[in-house]
């Protein structure tokens, strides 16, 4: 599987978010997210190439057409079945980006994972939750499937996450403590897909790509960091 790599919502202030034609395009940190990505598998090829020229990339419908080798009406056409259906995919939309309804499910989602309470992260996820983690091929859904991968991955390490943004979504650069001297150091970068008031994915990518986001390799150590950022061990059991 192809993914789509984690693009810095601060890369996103200089995107026009008027629509050049009558018709409201989607907003571009819509267009550009996980979600949506995911949403475009289910596209015919025709229709998600006019929406990506259209509604991502800004293109006329006459350049669309010439690129497509068709007609504008061919184009405009596939552009409104394409709107149509991922209009009408399922579940809840996420809260509005800054507003409180996420800004309280991101800091419950970092005290839990900072804290290794894993019970509590998963029982802020959707009962369908995917847990990703490209480039490797493992996907696990569904939150007995997430609740026994995060407490094998937890047990007997401690976390800290930096937040940041990525492809509109909540994003924390996620860091793994060492032990010996307390420094921390990259374990990736953690994208949430937000469906409504809980977690729809969890998706982790490499740490290559925080550099991208501004965020170093190496965190220094637990004793000089303020103390409501003092970390506690990491421990799956309730």
């Amino acid at each position: 599987m192809t993914w789509l790599q984690p693009y810095p919502d601060s890369l996103l202030d200089g995107v026009p978010g008027t629509a050049p034609g009558p018709e409201a395009r989607y907003e571009a940190t819509e267009s550009i997210s996980l979600a949506f990505i995911t949403a475009l598998q289910v596209l015919p090829p025709r229709q998600r190439a006019v929406l990506i020229l259209r509604d991502v990339l800004g293109f006329r419908a006459s350049e669309a057409a010439v690129m497509l080798d068709t007609t504008e009406e061919s184009v405009s056409s596939a552009l409104k079945r394409a709107r149509a259906g991922l209009r009408d995919r399922p579940g809840p939309a996420p809260p509005p980006p800054g507003s409180p309804a996420e800004q309280d499910l991101v800091a419950r989602l970092t005290r839990a994972f900072e804290a290794g309470q894993v019970a509590d992260l998963v029982a802020l996820m959707t009962g369908d939750v995917w847990l990703r983690m490209p480039p490797v091929p493992l996907e696990y859904q569904g939150r007995e499937l997430a609740a026994r991968f995060l407490g094998a991955v937890s047990r007997g390490r401690r976390y800290r996450l930096v937040p940041t943004r990525a492809n509109g979504q909540p994003a924390f650069g996620c860091y793994a403590v060492d032990p010996a001297d307390g420094r921390a150091h990259a374990n990736g970068l953690l994208v949430a897909t937000l469906a409504g008031p809980r977690i729809s994915a969890l998706t982790r990518f490499e740490s290559g790509v925080l550099p991208g986001f501004g965020l170093p390799r190496t965190l220094p150590g637990c004793s000089s960091l303020p103390d409501r950022m003092i970390w506690v061990s990491m421990n799956p059991a309730r």
